[in-house]
């Protein structure tokens, strides 16, 4: 998007590089944050409730046999939970930018692209769609109504971007440097966004905590087979969402 001749020749050539960058990064600073006060809320109940446990036991070797127990817990908030509603809620931020700016560039395109468009979103939203409603799916701390609502979320933001498109279809200019500066930030920022919940929320979380780390040869084959094949159809629908 910033490569537009009508935005001209930027001073600094990594300008979209930066922008993923920052948004990887403000991604990255959002979840360790709320994680540390997850997880000193979740030691300071646990302390609380070990030392009146220990007060109500009677005898020395029972008071420290309960003192003993209290450092150990909450150690397990350090690794990486499988179905952490903010990793998920992260996810669909950065697919919910991308698919709402899918959906203006859908009405404002010219009508020789217009078929090809169409095709191309409907696998890209597919794809995007089956990875989010895995994610969804195996959160066992929230509702299903809760869940519902999350994927309705990413069901109705493309409807909702070509909404939009069509609002400003007769005043839309796509060579504006204003609107290419908007449309750019947006798509980079959200594919740091996206960077980073595919690496390390996704990528890392299946292969190297989940299930896939001890898995058979078959499975991993296909797990293997699915990614890569993944990876393929995704990098060749890029080329025209």
């Amino acid at each position: 998007m910033f490569g537009n001749e009508c935005l001209g020749e930027l001073k600094y050539e990594a300008t979209t590089t930066a922008i993923v960058v920052a948004g990887a990064f403000l991604t990255f600073l959002l979840q360790y944050s709320s994680l540390r006060l997850s997880g000193s809320r979740a030691n300071t109940v646990a302390s609380k409730s070990g030392i009146q446990h220990a007060e109500s036991m009677n005898g020395d070797a029972s008071d420290k046999s309960s003192q003993a127990q209290v450092p150990t817990v909450g150690h397990d908030h350090r690794m990486p939970k499988l179905d952490d509603p903010l990793s998920v809620l992260i996810l669909e931020m950065g697919i919910i930018f991308h698919s709402a700016i899918i959906g203006v560039t859908l009405v404002v395109a010219g009508d020789s692209f217009y078929k090809i468009l169409v095709v191309v979103i409907i696998f890209h939203q597919m794809f995007e769609g089956l990875a989010l409603g895995v994610r969804i799916s195996h959160l066992s701390t929230i509702s299903l109504l809760k869940k519902l609502l999350m994927g309705s979320g990413f069901a109705l933001i493309t409807p909702l971007g070509m909404a939009i498109g069509l609002g400003v279809l007769d005043s839309f200019n796509g060579n504006d440097k204003a609107t290419i500066i908007a449309i750019g930030t947006l798509d980079a920022f959200s594919a740091g966004i996206l960077l980073w919940t595919g690496f390390i929320q996704m990528w890392s979380f299946d292969w190297l905590y989940g299930d896939l780390r001890d898995a058979g040869a078959v499975q991993t084959g296909l797990g293997m087979f699915a990614l890569v094949g993944g990876l393929v159809a995704m990098s060749v629908l890029g080329k025209w969402a």
